[in-house]
């Protein structure tokens, strides 16, 4: 058997345990630094080797424990898992090499939660079995109040316990839909689950709605879909820098997790409950995004801000995958690890700038001297291009090619929404410019040097970094978008999915 496909979840949980054994003082912080580090060099070798295997389209499933799939804890690794697995990769080097530039000193256990939380993402990601989705949104889960509330006081464990409270309720929606799929088809098993659903009497028609309605509402929770963003903006916008730039791909799990479960169950094939939502997620998609734009727009904050740009990111993810068309599933799929990167620098650089402009903080209304504005004006000019989607960059291709496979009947409103809401956001980013980087007193004053300690160049590199990212993915925009093509392909053939699923068997020898 394969071991490859359990490595990215196996490699964070025993970096996570051997974090907390290097936790007592007597190690320091440089013994955890290291500990972290290998973790993610290893969780890399394998991310990248499993992106390869299933770079030709194999789906390879690793059955846990040796049970047979229908039975047991499937894991199944094909282009978009490992698609995911890659974003998320990528974005965890970049925060972490933003915290282990001294936030982390502040944090308890940190570096212990952060590879829960990528165990969590990366199990979420490649488990082929529902249950076991709640599972591990549950681990990425508690790992994220742990990061949230690290070293914060006040009104970050307010806004914390919100964000508890929350999630807590969403989950328990989350069990209350399991429960009742499995009292109705007898199954949690992602693949047995089409098959039973696509074969559902008349009569049981109307509870199988209600349960799988209380699923999707659950995944729009978790991916910020109106009305259920309102806990987002505040939240992010609190949490430490590199935690909020870390948060960025948790709303990527909830529209993974639509987008999975859309195209399995609710396909050609699934009969009366095809395309099941689709159109009920798209009005809405579009709707989040309008208000997100004006979001962006009425943001007092630089961080409040980009939490808003998260919830604009997510609702034309929304938009492109509830579209009845491949080309517009593809270019989604490479808008979202753009979208991703461009929003974590952000989050990043308005941490530069908050720490760098004293008690004015990043709010706009402040006229307030920024010191050495022109490293952090320079990235932001980047990052804002990047996620307002304005060429050269790749928000703007990715935006061209969704706008190019809208079909007829929603070409008004889909062209509308997005073309309107982006002019808002470059609105909103030129006004937050503008003020936080141009209207400066004439006479800066001198920086106390309290604030010169606090600027590091690892957090600087982070950035970077993160923009770097942006600016490969837009001079390999053909190979990806060819590759996210062939990802919407094998994701719209879901009988290739079921099929090597139902086929797999158990690898160890009858006794």
């Amino acid at each position: 058997m394969n071991h490859l496909p359990v490595l990215p979840i196996l490699i964070p949980l025993l970096g996570a345990i051997a974090s907390l054994f290097v936790e007592h003082r007597r190690f320091g912080v440089s013994v955890q630094r290291g500990v972290a580090w290998a973790s993610l060099g290893l969780l890399a070798l394998a991310v990248v080797a499993l992106f390869l295997a299933t770079a030709s389209g194999q789906i390879h499933v690793y059955l846990l424990g040796d049970w047979p799939s229908r039975l047991g804890i499937a894991l199944v690794a094909d282009r978009l898992a490992a698609w995911m697995l890659l974003t998320t990769l990528c974005l965890s080097i970049a925060c972490l090499l933003h915290a282990c530039a001294g936030w982390d000193r502040r944090a308890p256990h940190f570096h212990a939660l952060f590879q829960f939380q990528l165990m969590g993402l990366n199990g979420a990601f490649l488990t082929g079995d529902i249950f076991n989705l709640f599972v591990f949104f549950e681990v990425m889960l508690i790992a994220s109040y742990g990061l949230l509330v690290s070293g914060g006081r006040g009104l970050r464990m307010r806004v914390g316990l919100h964000y508890v409270v929350f999630n807590i309720t969403a989950s328990t929606l989350f069990l209350i839909a399991l429960g009742l799929l499995y009292a109705l088809l007898g199954s949690l098993n992602m693949a047995e689950l089409s098959q039973r659903i696509a074969g559902l009497p008349a009569a049981e028609l109307p509870l199988a709605r209600a349960a799988l309605g209380l699923l999707l509402l659950v995944f729009c929770s978790k991916a910020a879909l109106l009305p259920l963003y309102l806990w987002l903006p505040e939240t992010y916008s609190r949490a430490p820098a590199a935690v909020a730039a870390l948060f960025v791909v948790m709303t990527k799990v909830g529209l993974y997790a639509i987008l999975r479960v859309s195209l399995l169950w609710f396909g050609p094939g699934a009969g009366a409950l095809q395309g099941f939502g689709r159109g009920a997620l798209l009005w809405t998609g579009l709707a989040t995004l309008v208000l997100a734009a004006f979001g962006v727009m009425a943001a007092n904050r630089l961080r409040v801000l980009v939490a808003y740009l998260v919830v604009f990111s997510a609702a034309t993810l929304f938009v492109a995958f509830a579209l009845d068309d491949q080309g517009a599933v593809a270019a989604g799929l490479y808008y979202l690890p753009h979208s991703t990167f461009a929003a974590a620098a952000l989050f990043l650089i308005a941490d530069l700038v908050r720490r760098r402009r004293g008690d004015a903080s990043d709010r706009k209304a402040v006229v307030a001297p920024l010191p050495g504005r022109g490293v952090p004006g320079t990235l932001y000019f980047i990052a804002a291009i990047a996620i307002a989607g304005l060429p050269p960059l790749s928000g703007f291709l990715a935006k061209v090619a969704l706008l190019a496979h809208v079909p007829d009947a929603q070409v008004a409103p889909v062209w509308s929404a997005v073309l309107g809401g982006s002019l808002l956001v470059i609105i909103g980013l030129s006004r937050a410019g503008i003020r936080l980087f141009w209207r400066v007193p004439e006479t800066p004053a001198p920086v106390p040097a309290p604030a010169r300690a606090r600027l590091r160049p690892a957090e600087t590199a982070a950035t970077v970094l993160l923009l770097g990212y942006l600016l490969a993915m837009t001079v390999a925009a053909g190979p990806l978008m060819q590759h996210t093509a062939a990802m919407a392909r094998q994701l719209h053939q879901a009988d290739d999915y079921l099929q090597v699923l139902r086929q797999t068997r158990p690898a160890m020898r009858q006794p």
